[in-house]
């Protein structure tokens, strides 16, 4: 199957992922695209200000959810 008739059906491409990753890994384009590591999982938890406000919290959390 000639390589623009795989590029232009993305069904094709499923069908060959190995295609895929090599072609990848020649393109001159993707090459100089700039990455990051972006890590969203890794947020710091607010604290609460004080007791009072932990304990209401606490509560809150305790409390079974309303239904609609």
């Amino acid at each position: 199957m000639p390589q623009t008739s795989i590029a232009s059906n993305p069904f094709a491409l499923m069908m060959d992922p190995a295609a895929v990753i090599a072609a990848m890994e020649r393109s001159e384009r993707l090459a100089h695209l700039q990455s990051r590591i972006c890590r969203p999982l890794d947020k710091i938890l607010p604290v609460p200000a004080d007791a009072e406000t932990a304990s209401f919290d606490g509560a809150v959390d305790a409390s079974p959810a309303e239904e609609d």
